[in-house]
């Protein structure tokens, strides 16, 4: 049916465009990078959420791994899970321009609250061997990712806040 493709071929377009950002003319030689997959825009957001989908499963079975005291396994099996979801977020933008996104003013201290939480995560669970200290790290990790991954979608971080604020009577501190 033709109007059912055009509709589709509209909200895939729209979609797009947010996750693009707004257009730049001037593209340098780094910028041309992104160009390196020939991927559609459709294999482009399977490519995303399948990584998506195995980042939150390494993560869970990094977890599983608490309760058999193995806390070295842990730490690494979810910061590998984050970083992977976090990875499939290249496909949506490219690599470059995600990385450049990521040190966004709105995104700067998720992105660095993120980096050291994974960083620290791995030094509590296989370095100093500390389980809770690890689990810890592990929940801020958890945090920062989800506040990170908010600031992708329109006014989703006013909503936690307002809710956050409904919830406990206190004004969020984010």
């Amino acid at each position: 049916d033709l109007h059912y493709f055009i509709q589709s071929n509209l909200r895939m377009e729209s979609v797009r465009a947010a996750f693009r950002g707004p257009a730049e003319d001037d593209e340098s030689l780094i910028d041309g990078m992104e160009n390196y997959c020939n991927l559609s825009w459709e294999n482009r957001l399977y490519a995303f959420g399948g990584c998506f989908v195995i980042g939150i499963f390494i993560s869970i079975f990094g977890t599983i791994e608490v309760w058999f005291g193995k806390y070295t396994a842990f730490a690494i099996l979810y910061t590998l899970g984050t970083i992977v979801a976090l990875a499939g977020s290249c496909f949506l933008r490219g690599p470059i321009s995600q990385v450049k996104k990521m040190f966004d003013k709105d995104r700067l201290v998720a992105t660095i609250v993120l980096f050291a939480a994974m960083i620290l995560t791995i030094v509590a669970g296989a370095v100093i061997k500390s389980a809770i200290l690890a689990i810890i790290c592990c929940i801020v990790q958890f945090l920062a990712f989800t506040w990170y991954t908010l600031s992708y979608i329109p006014y989703a971080r006013n909503a936690v806040k307002s809710c956050f604020s409904g919830v406990t009577g206190l004004e969020c501190p984010c």
